[in-house]
This record gives C-alpha cells, sequence and structure tokens, in this order.
C-alpha cells in the first residue's frame, strides 16, 4: 500500500472485533515504526503506554465515556510524553553523531527548553500527534482500523496508569480488527476554506 493511499483509507474505527489478538510481531511492527516518527533536537520525548490488562482496559473505559474501542480494540495505547526528556541524559540522542555535533546540539537543547515549560509541554504535544499518526497509517497499511481518542479523564487515566508527575498525556489510539466500515466521509472542507496563501 502507498502512503497516499493510506491516508485517504485511513478512517477512525469505534467498532473492533474483541476476540481478534494481534500477535507481538504486528504490535512490535506498529511501535518500532511510531518510534521512527520526528521529534525536535531527536529527543524522542513520547512514551507509548500499552494498555494489555483487561481489568485495567475496563477501568479505563468507565473514565472514557464508556467507549466501547478502549476494551474491544487489539490493543490500547496512552500516548504520553515525558517533558523532561531533554534534561535526562541527552548524549544519548546524539549517541551515534560526531562530537563536533554533539558538541553543538547539546547546550543548544538546554538553551531551548531549560525555563520554558510551555515549550516543553508543546513539543510533547507535537511529538505525540506525529507517532500517533505513524501509528495509525501503520496500522492501515497491515489490514488494521485506528481511532484516535481524547474522549476520556485525562487525570482519571493518568491515576490509572501511575503517569509521573513530569510527564503528560496527549491522546490514546485504539488498534485492531474493523467490525463494520466506517461512515462516509462527513463534510470535508474545501481547500480554499483552510489553505492559507502566505497570509490570512
Amino acid at each position: 500500500m502507498k502512503v497516499a493511499e493510506a491516508i485517504e483509507t485511513r478512517r477512525s474505527i469505534r467498532a473492533f472485533d474483541p476476540g481478534h489478538i494481534m500477535t507481538e510481531s504486528e504490535v512490535e511492527r506498529l511501535l518500532g515504526l511510531a518510534m521512527l516518527s520526528p521529534t525536535a533536537f531527536n529527543i524522542q520525548n513520547w512514551r507509548f503506554v500499552l494498555l494489555r490488562d483487561p481489568a485495567l482496559r475496563r477501568q479505563v473505559r468507565a473514565v472514557a465515556w464508556d467507549q466501547a474501542q478502549v476494551t474491544d480494540a487489539s490493543l490500547l495505547l496512552v500516548l504520553a510524553a515525558d517533558l523532561k526528556a531533554w534534561e535526562k541524559a541527552p548524549l544519548r540522542y546524539w549517541r551515534l553523531a560526531d562530537r563536533d555535533t554533539q558538541a553543538r546540539l547539546l547546550p543548544a537543547i538546554d538553551g531551548y527548553y531549560r525555563g520554558r515549560e510551555a515549550v516543553q509541554r508543546d513539543e510533547a504535544m507535537r511529538s505525540c500527534g506525529m507517532a500517533a499518526q505513524s501509528l495509525m497509517l501503520a496500522a492501515t497499511e497491515m489490514g488494521y482500523g485506528s481511532c484516535p481518542m481524547d474522549g476520556f479523564d485525562f487525570d482519571a487515566v493518568g491515576r490509572l496508569i501511575h503517569l509521573p508527575d513530569d510527564h503528560v498525556i496527549s491522546l490514546m489510539v485504539a488498534i485492531g480488527k474493523p467490525l463494520q466500515p466506517p461512515y462516509p466521509r462527513s463534510g470535508p472542507l474545501a481547500m480554499d476554506d483552510v489553505v492559507i496563501r502566505d497570509h490570512f
């Protein structure tokens, strides 16, 4: 499947086959592809919390408007980000680079993030958003459906997964075998409504 076809056919699926189990190699493939998603300064600040415990998923469903995909999808991933990844041994992000590159980038990372909490959070959301899209397009290419989710109590889910204080949840993504086709597209806007030429 070409990338354009995956983009065109990816839809938000809400009815999944609860009996379908993805293989471990499929899960690893999805996560490996998501981990190739870009992050600023290569800090790889996303964290993929793979919810496998059925009891935990029922608890998450209870704080997610009782949405069936939380328990019925083969995979449920909470995409979180480490807000302080930029300062946690940053050399590891550039360990394969030459020393001149390391000497230039490591101070730049510190200068960009230190004391700028809003920037840290904004970057967390950008990183998780790009990783989520990678997950969903890869799932489409593998013949699976997906659903990005923000309809849940973020604080409650954070407590359920023991989210560290220096992490933030961006969204959840459900992935699995669709039980029915998605609804038709419900009214995409015209390109002229969303593409601005040079300035508003």
